[in-house]
C-alpha cells in the first residue's frame, strides 16, 4: 500500500476530523491588534487552517517588541505589523487569504472593517473604549468573539484562563471593563482571556516627555504571558467555530 503524502494540515485533520477542518478552512477571523497577544493568535490560527485572516493594526514594529511579538525581528523594525505578520504566515500557509488593514481601531471604522461576513473576532488591543466598542458591536451583530484582558506585568503563563468577563478577578483591565459594561448596561456573554496572576506595578520612568502614564512608565512584559494568551485565544476561536 502506498504511503499517504503528508500535507500541512494533516495532523490538525487527525485531531478534529475532515468536516471540522473544512469548517475552519471556510471561516473568516478578524484579529484587531497584532501585538504580543494578537501576533501569536494569528500564528496559531493560520497554522490551524483558518481560511481567511483579517489583520487590523496601525502600528509598526518597535525595538521594545522584540521580547514578545512573534513577527518582531531586527529585519522588521519600523515596518507595518500587519504586513510583516502577513509575510510570515505566507511562508508556511500559501493557501491562507490574508487581508491587512493598517489602521487603529475606533468605532467609526466598523463600517470599513465589517464589510463582509466575519465568523470570529479576536480583540487584542489595550484601549478600553475601543474594547468596549468591539464588544458592543459583536454582541449586537451576533458575531462570536473573545477579548484579551491585561497580560502585562506578569510572568506565569499557566495562570491564563478563559471565562465570562464578570467572573474575572485580580485583573485591573478586566475590572475597568466590568465597570464599563455595567455603566453602559451591556447585556450578553462576554468571553475573555485573562490572567489570575497578581500583576506587579511598573513605576520606572522610561520617557519623561510622555503625556500619559503609559507613555512615561510603559508596562513591563515577558515573552511568556502574552504568547500563552494568544495561543489560548486561538484555541478558543477554533473550538467555537467547529461547534456549529
Amino acid at each position: 500500500m502506498a504511503e499517504e503524502i503528508e500535507s500541512p494540515l494533516q495532523r490538525m485533520e487527525l485531531l478534529i476530523g475532515h468536516e471540522n477542518l473544512k469548517k475552519i478552512q471556510n471561516s473568516v477571523v478578524m484579529i484587531i491588534g497584532v501585538g504580543g497577544v494578537g501576533s501569536y493568535a494569528a500564528e496559531a490560527l493560520s497554522r490551524a487552517g483558518i481560511g481567511k485572516l483579517i489583520l487590523v493594526d496601525g502600528d509598526i514594529v518597535a525595538p521594545s517588541n522584540l521580547n514578545r511579538q512573534i513577527h518582531a525581528t531586527y529585519e522588521t523594525i519600523g515596518k507595518s505589523k500587519t504586513q510583516v505578520m502577513k509575510e510570515r504566515i505566507l511562508t508556511y500557509r500559501k493557501d491562507c487569504m490574508i487581508i491587512t488593514k493598517d489602521l487603529f481601531y475606533c468605532e467609526e471604522n466598523n463600517t470599513i472593517l465589517f464589510d463582509e461576513p466575519i465568523d470570529f473576532v479576536v480583540d487584542a488591543i489595550d484601549t478600553m473604549s475601543s474594547k468596549l466598542a468591539i464588544i458592543k458591536y459583536c454582541l449586537k451583530n451576533k458575531i462570536k468573539f473573545i477579548s484579551s484582558m491585561g497580560m502585562a506585568n506578569r510572568m506565569d503563563p499557566t495562570k491564563i484562563e478563559i471565562c465570562d468577563l464578570m467572573k474575572t478577578n485580580y485583573d485591573p483591565v478586566a475590572k475597568i471593563m466590568r465597570n464599563l459594561v455595567r455603566k453602559n448596561k451591556i447585556k450578553g456573554k462576554i468571553p475573555v482571556a485573562w490572567s489570575s496572576e497578581q500583576p506587579t506595578v511598573q513605576t520606572k520612568v522610561i520617557n519623561e516627555n510622555g503625556i500619559t502614564r503609559k507613555q512615561k512608565m510603559p508596562p513591563a512584559s515577558s515573552p511568556f504571558v502574552p504568547s500563552a494568551a494568544g495561543l489560548a485565544i486561538a484555541s478558543y476561536a477554533i473550538r467555537e467555530i467547529i461547534k456549529e
